[in-house]
């Protein structure tokens, strides 16, 4: 009996910290542009079941990895912050909670506001 829990044990442990597998991955060329975050570069937005991981390089360097969640953006350096105050450092707080990962969503992102002055763009890489 101690030997099949043990087994039982060691099983969840080896499932639990596998590594999740994107649903979708696809290079892309990245355009944010907002009062407080400029970038014109290529990247990788790859989905997973319960989030988006958007990777941006420069000179082959990076220079944003975020993982969107429902209700959070996480850096790489492991600092969360909730979507609401993602939209009000980075965008803009008048828009809803879920803007980004809806946005995210979309297989062609084009967004535009001439009011905030925002340009999110995001689109297959050629070739």
């Amino acid at each position: 009996m101690l030997r099949y829990i043990g087994f039982l044990i060691l099983s969840i442990f080896i499932v639990g910290c596998a590594t999740k597998q994107p649903i979708k991955s696809k290079s892309v060329i990245v355009v944010f542009k907002t009062p407080t975050l400029k970038l014109y570069d290529k990247g990788f937005i790859t989905k997973y079941d319960d989030y988006t991981h958007l990777q941006v390089f420069n000179v082959g360097k990076i220079v944003l990895d975020i993982k969107i969640y429902k209700d959070e953006v996480c850096k790489s350096t492991f600092q969360c912050m909730s979507l609401k105050e993602f939209n009000k450092k980075y965008l803009s707080s008048s828009y809803q909670d879920n803007f980004l990962p809806n946005l995210l969503k979309k297989d062609k992102i084009y967004f535009k506001d001439k009011q905030n002055h925002i340009l999110i763009k995001i689109r297959k890489e050629n070739g």
